[in-house]
């Protein structure tokens, strides 16, 4: 093996190391901290919950393949593989909705906030969200028994990517290529477009409010949600655009970054600059300012 290729592998080894740390630090730190029990909080909780379950599928099974020279799957075992990756991965776009939604009402109707949004209609929105992925995960892999393989075939991928296998099947795949595109849409396109469509109305709510300082200090609680969408969508959008004019190899690498690399940096964004988990941490682990009595010249530490 290459040497650079060993090199990869150890960094995406480290990559997945910080990802299950900073995303089970985040975990602890909601259920700890009694103020976190909010609404937003359940999303940003599942959001450390799919990136930690979305990397300890793929990561792990990446090294064993590629790393360690293992690079034969079972049929059955690629599809297992594939549900759990496509499960997770899919996941994370719908966690930036939920997300978008809390700020959008947050900002638009903020009288509304704590009406239209409560611990309800959030367990009930990630747990639709989560029926609907492993719905239509479990239809489009059941899509791809229906198809028969000559022979052994090679995935020119770092996983079982379903766009790939279905096309290497002897038989009519209509219908399979057909469910990819529609899960395309289903799955990043549409849930962008949410986004961007409720970032467009919190602009207009801002654009009416008086002050120039109160308009930065409601955008600043969008900051750290809108550095996840663009960490997450915009490697995917230049993959896709790419993918006719890169060769395969740079796409299995950029595609390999784009799932590894938003679990990684989600935690660590959101511990630099979302306030209320920066004081949690600080609270936490009792970082305090020392304090002084310097009429007796006590100081109590």
């Amino acid at each position: 093996m290459v040497g650079v290729e060993i090199y990869y592998y150890v960094f995406l080894f480290v990559v997945y190391i910080v990802s299950v740390l900073g995303n089970t630090t985040v975990m602890v730190i909601i259920c700890l901290d009694h103020n976190l029990r909010t609404p937003k909080y359940i999303a940003v909780f599942n959001l450390a919950f799919t990136d930690l379950i979305g990397s300890s599928a793929l990561v792990p099974k990446i090294l064993d393949i590629f790393l360690f020279d293992h690079p034969y799957i079972s049929y059955n075992d690629c599809l297992t593989f594939m549900f759990f990756c496509y499960a997770c991965l899919s996941m994370q776009p719908f966690n930036l909705v939920a997300l978008s939604y809390d700020r959008f009402i947050a900002i638009s109707f903020p009288l509304h906030y704590h009406v239209k949004v409560t611990h309800k209609f959030m367990f009930s929105l990630i747990a639709s969200f989560w029926f609907f992925i492993i719905t239509i995960s479990v239809i489009a892999i059941s899509l791809l028994t229906r198809l028969s393989y000559c022979k052994s075939v090679v995935i020119n991928s770092y996983f079982c990517d379903y766009d790939l296998v279905q096309k290497l099947a002897c038989n009519d795949n209509t219908l399979s290529m057909v469910i990819g595109h529609l899960l395309a849409a289903l799955i990043l396109w549409l849930p962008l477009l949410f986004i961007l469509s409720c970032y467009s109305h919190i602009g207009y709510a801002l654009s009416k409010v008086a002050t120039v300082k109160e308009r930065v200090k409601a955008f600043k609680t969008c900051t750290s949600h809108l550095s996840l969408v663009a960490i997450y969508f915009l490697p995917v959008m230049f993959t896709f655009a790419m993918t006719a004019s890169i060769h395969p190899n740079t796409r299995i690498i950029n595609m390999s970054l784009s799932a590894v690399f938003p679990p990684m940096l989600n935690p660590i964004i959101y511990v630099l600059q979302t306030q209320e988990i920066k004081v949690s941490v600080k609270k936490l682990l009792q970082i305090r300012k020392p304090s002084k009595i310097t009429g007796t010249g006590i100081i109590i530490t």
